[in-house]
């Protein structure tokens, strides 16, 4: 699983377009992301920021690659 679908998908549970709010840019952003385009610096902070806010436990490695599931 890519990193930024993993951090969508598992970390926040929302759609594309809920985490694209989040990240304060467009739906197309988040799947270009999902199919293989870094975020820039700032958007990644958008993200960090948007799971603070939410009260959301963070690990800035979850960027750069899903971590494994344990068991």
């Amino acid at each position: 699983m890519n990193p930024i679908r993993y951090i969508r998908t598992q970390v926040f549970k929302m759609t594309q377009a809920e985490f694209a709010s989040v990240a304060k840019v467009g739906q197309a952003s988040v799947s270009r992301w999902e199919g293989g385009v870094s975020p820039s610096l700032e958007e990644m902070q958008n993200i960090r920021n948007g799971a603070f806010e939410r009260g959301i436990e963070w690990d800035d490695a979850w960027f750069f690659g899903v971590p494994e599931v344990a068991g």
